[in-house]
């Protein structure tokens, strides 16, 4: 049977597909939540539902690899129904969950609930991390058959409070995991430069927004990042760096590249449009970690983004409240803010600012993440055989970000008032409407469902395995 003799669910007409390669006009036909056909539309399926694209770009939707949704334990912040709205808003078809919720993912028991909860709220399509730590470290087997998309590594203090493990601890958890073939995503920065920083800053009463980049300077990342390429080299353990922020870590970055680490990078747009001339205009409404840093920042990283030392484009979406996000002490103020459903219009901005293409933006945004992670190319890309997961975006209006008109519970982010020059108007999750002409689709709560059974992550190459902790401590024959 020819496609032009199979009813397709719905046909796409009159927009132009963006590839990480090339833009061109085509229609796209969908079947059973997969890509059935690109082509000229006269070429296409009848379909039960068509959607004129006409003057409209079609993305493959956004892979975000790093939010916080706060459920359980924080719904008041955010949970996975408003949170999911948010990143349907925002062109972003997957999001990947952070651990460091209440309680946090460190065993079996709390995934499965996390994952019910998800599952019944989610308005796209999500993984889950766990935790890496020392009290996980027993379960690293169980976690992953439970159903995790990776591992996330605090090698500093954040929301939460999640112990940061010893480099000796995080050594043997590297030798753990490089077998599975996980990916390790870390905060990279080193508590304990932060925590000694922090106190005498403290102690010398320093209470105003720009001491919290004084008690975080570049060199807890630099620090971090290396150290951390370090022992995935050792291990042959897979590892990410998390909110890239400064151009201090694109040097252990690249130079691990250059030698064979299996290791990949982010940053966000706050390192990228925000800087610490900032501080005094949004005040505890920009403290996040790592922070906001000098303006001379922002061109080596959006540099690094373009040539490949950077990876991806994710966002770190960390909602809180309006109070506690305004608090006069900024060491009582919570660190983060709202981001994916905002990503995908400050960046197209930014893109056509500094006149970059939107197939690079392709690239960031959802080619990179789904290879990194195996889940390529039924995520990430635009193919027949594909999930079909479409951002369709204009590109061409103007409008202005208020923070009152977002989905998250969040109605507080330093987004507040900036201009951009693009808005998602549908996006498409496996077929079925998330988000169509600026409305969330009532059908699409539960509907997003977790990708860690589709991911398929290339052979790991395991290093030094006679030399990790169970090596020299197993019971010795004869």
């Amino acid at each position: 049977m020819t496609t032009t003799e199979i009813m397709a669910d719905l046909a796409v007409n009159g927009g132009t597909i963006v590839t990480p390669d090339a833009q061109y006009e085509a229609s796209i036909a969908i079947k059973d939540g997969k890509i059935l056909a690109i082509g000229e539309q006269d070429a296409m399926p009848a379909a039960q539902e068509t959607l004129d694209a006409t003057g409209l770009h079609i993305l493959p939707g956004a892979i975000d690899v790093h939010v916080h949704f706060r459920d359980p334990g924080y719904p008041q912040k955010e949970d996975f129904a408003s949170g999911t709205a948010a990143a349907a808003f925002g062109g972003v078809t997957t999001v990947f969950d952070m651990p460091n919720t209440l309680p946090a993912i460190a065993d079996a028991k709390s995934l499965a609930e996390k994952h019910a909860i998800a599952g019944a709220k989610a308005h796209v399509d999500y993984g889950l991390y766990a935790v890496l730590g020392e009290d996980s470290l027993p379960n690293i087997g169980a976690l992953i058959d439970a159903g995790v998309i990776g591992f996330k590594c605090y090698m500093g203090n954040t929301f939460g409070r999640i112990p940061s493990p010893t480099t000796g601890a995080m050594l043997e958890l590297f030798e753990i995991v490089a077998p599975t073939g996980k990916r390790i995503s870390l905060h990279a920065e080193t508590n304990s430069i932060m925590e000694r920083r922090e106190a005498r800053l403290r102690a010398m009463g320093r209470t105003d927004p720009l001491a919290h980049l004084a008690a975080r300077p570049a060199v807890v990342a630099t620090e971090a990042v290396a150290r951390a390429a370090i022992l995935a080299e050792w291990t042959g353990a897979r590892i990410h760096i998390l909110h890239i922020s400064s151009t201090a870590e694109l040097r252990p970055l690249a130079e691990a590249k250059a030698r064979g680490v299996d290791i990949t990078g982010e940053t966000c747009p706050q390192y990228l449009l925000l800087s610490a001339d900032d501080y005094e205009a949004k005040r505890g409404v920009i403290r996040v970690n790592p922070p906001v840093r000098e303006t001379e920042n922002q061109d080596p990283i959006w540099q690094a983004l373009v040539d490949g030392t950077i990876d991806m484009i994710a966002t770190d979406h960390a909602p809180h409240s309006i109070e506690e996000k305004t608090r006069e002490d900024i060491w009582t103020v919570d660190c983060g803010f709202p981001g994916v459903e905002t990503q995908m219009p400050l960046m197209l901005t930014e893109v056509a600012r500094r006149q970059a293409s939107l197939s690079d933006y392709v690239r960031w945004s959802a080619e990179k993440p789904a290879k990194c992670w195996g889940l390529y190319p039924t995520k990430g890309a635009l193919m027949v055989g594909s999930d079909a997961d479409l951002a369709i975006v204009d590109t061409n209006r103007e409008w202005t970000i208020d923070d009152a008109k977002i989905q998250s519970t969040a109605k507080i982010s330093p987004w507040h008032g900036m201009k951009a020059t693009a808005l998602p108007i549908h996006t498409i999750v496996r077929g079925r409407f998330a988000m169509k002409d600026r409305t969330l689709q009532d059908n699409a709560k539960g509907w997003g469902r977790s990708v860690h059974a589709i991911q398929e992550m290339p052979t790991p190459d395991v290093r030094h395995a006679d030399q990790t902790m169970a090596a020299v401590t197993a019971p010795r024959k004869g």
